[in-house]
């Protein structure tokens, strides 16, 4: 395990804030996150090309977002829902919260795309709350939006094989994640205080731990040490190692 300093805290006006992170190859095929809350319209329409652009809303999100993109995609992403936007070769989207003054808690994760389909017709796909799996164990409970956990897989099929989870736990509570070889993964704080193999990390701080590809399977200690505790757990393998 590797700990990074990588979050930076970027605010927009009274309405939007976040912490941003970009770590270059070291959270490869990830390109970037952003946690984020967003409570008025904050970002134009804007092109994204050659990559994947996935929105995820945290099920404590006051109001939903509303998407629209060049394709004709028009849709109100709920609170525990997913949007990902495969670019490919251009597309132009905007998102902004559905309903002015209530906050959007979320994600923005960007996810590179393989050469052989970074020129592709770009597509959306679309998960809504109530069809993300649910792993329920004692004082943990993980929801898969992407990829899979303990036998369950996410019904979402796409471009880049990533895993995301979103992982409750109780004070207390203890989980082991098991890691792929040859995949990167990182934790991502998103309340209280974790503890990642060990090692203490709260949401307001601006350090990540990152675990480089092994070539050997691997897992992820978890645990709230004090108090409850929300973290993300992101997956993938760099995509030159493919």
């Amino acid at each position: 395990m590797f700990i990074i300093t990588a979050l930076q805290r970027m605010n927009r006006g009274s309405h939007f804030r976040a912490y941003v992170l970009r770590a270059g190859d070291l959270i490869a095929p990830f390109l970037g996150v952003d946690h984020a809350w967003m409570s008025g319209p904050t970002f134009p329409a804007h092109p994204h090309s050659g990559l994947s652009a996935v929105s995820y809303l945290f099920i404590d999100s006051e109001t939903g977002i509303d998407n629209w993109d060049s394709l004709g995609t028009q849709n109100l992403i709920k609170p525990g829902g997913l949007h990902w936007t495969t670019a490919g070769r251009g597309i132009v989207h905007e998102e902004h919260p559905a309903e002015t003054g209530k906050t959007v808690h979320s994600l923005q994760v960007f996810v590179d795309l393989p050469p052989e389909r970074k020129d592709i017709e770009p597509f959306p796909l679309i998960l809504d709350s109530q069809d993300v799996p649910v792993v329920q164990l004692p004082g943990v409970k993980v929801r898969v939006p992407v990829g899979s956990f303990g036998g369950t897989r996410s019904s979402l099929n796409p471009p880049t094989d990533v895993t995301m989870l979103d992982i409750s736990l109780d004070e207390g509570a203890e989980l082991m994640v098991p890691v792929e070889a040859y995949q990167t993964a990182f934790v991502m704080p998103i309340f209280g205080t974790a503890a990642v193999d060990g090692e203490s990390f709260g949401h307001n701080d601006l350090r990540l731990p990152v675990y480089p590809a092994q070539t050997t399977p691997h897992a992820i200690k978890l645990h709230a040490p004090r108090g409850s505790a929300k973290v993300m757990l992101f997956a993938g393998a760099p995509l030159s190692s493919r």
